[in-house]
């Protein structure tokens, strides 16, 4: 990586945001500047924020890259091709990543754009973990685990460095959750599968649910395919629990009686996440929380660790997930291959 220095732009658009990192990145410094906008703010009000600065390139959080996309690399025609394709896999973030895409190409014209996947950390999952259990024929056209946050994980390894231990459980817990198994720095398992919708409650995702349930809904409620994925992304977890929010800070704040069972059933399916991957694991060294409900809410740590007393005491740490940085070490990489 020599000397070299690269200012980049980071854009990680979220299912609920947009943020955004300015980097200037080298072989052994990585400093920040950290802002963001809600989602349907994320045109001139992002950029007004970024001002006039110039970057050497800009790099772009993709949820989903589709059966082939998991390494880092620069966005041409081709690859917004693909990346077209692969927003059947993430409807909730594919369209605002293409979308962030053609917005930094019109800013920035002929400045490279970097799309960095969070699927690639879950790329190597073991054929125990990454295996639908679905017949070959359907399988065969890349339905698989593909897992999701990978980015954050990255992070969270990257923070830990030679401390990193054998067996570490990393629960990102924000507007989306996952809970990922983590062995000498390799993925795995993790609670997410072909899509982000599955695994835990999340805010709006209904998290890991019942097959017939969905087929119930299809043949006797008259759901459409279009309808049904509403339900499943946006109108469920501790939003379609509470039916008053999908924010867990204001669900504690109202002594409501469906509040307080949306925020345990949420605390309670990741416990039970975190409980399987000991199963993969053999046990944990460590428990790692991030995300801004994993880093900021000590309540719902404590009632998930509580949930987890069986298996003996755990070390538990919380860390920043920072999304932003893991992705700037991207972009430099490819910049300076």
């Amino acid at each position: 990586m020599g000397a070299v220095t690269t200012r980049v732009l980071t854009l990680n658009g979220g299912s609920s945001s947009v943020k955004f990192g300015v980097f200037d990145v080298t072989a052994v410094t990585v400093e920040v500047s950290v802002g963001g906008v809600d989602r349907a703010d994320a045109g001139a009000d992002l950029f007004a924020q970024i001002g006039d600065m110039q970057f050497d390139a800009v790099g772009h959080r993709i949820v989903h890259g589709g059966v082939d996309l998991f390494a880092p690399m620069l966005i041409d025609a081709g690859v917004l091709t693909r990346l077209e394709r692969a927003t059947a896999f993430a409807p909730l973030h594919g369209r605002a990543a293409l979308t962030l895409i053609g917005l930094a190409a019109a800013r920035y014209p002929g400045v490279p754009q970097v799309a960095c996947f969070d699927t690639g950390f879950h790329q190597g999952l073991p054929a125990l973990a990454a295996t639908l259990p679905l017949p070959a024929d359907l399988r065969a056209p890349g339905l698989r685990r593909y897992g999701f946050h990978g980015l954050s994980c990255e992070s969270i390894v990257a923070q830990l460095g030679d401390a990193i231990p054998e067996r570490l459980i990393i629960a990102h817990l924000g507007s989306g959750a996952s809970v990922t198994a983590v062995r000498s720095g390799r993925s795995m398992d993790t609670s997410m599968g072909l899509t982000p919708s599955g695994g835990v409650v999340m805010a709006t995702r209904t998290g890991d649910m019942d097959p017939g349930v969905l087929l119930h809904l299809l043949r006797e409620h008259g759901l459409d395919a279009n309808t049904l994925g509403e339900v499943i992304d946006r109108r469920s977890g501790l939003l379609g629990l509470s039916g008053l929010s999908a924010d867990l800070r204001e669900l504690r704040a109202t002594d409501n009686p469906a509040a307080a069972l949306a925020v345990g059933i949420f605390c309670r399916s990741v416990a039970k996440q975190i409980a399987a991957m000991l199963v993969v694991l053999g046990g944990a060294d460590l428990i790692v929380f991030t995300g801004g409900i994993g880093e900021h809410d000590a309540d719902t740590r404590a009632a998930i660790c509580a949930d987890l007393a069986f298996a003996g005491p755990i070390p538990t740490r919380t860390l920043p997930s920072q999304e932003g940085a893991q992705i700037a070490r991207h972009v430099h990489e490819v910049m300076t291959r």
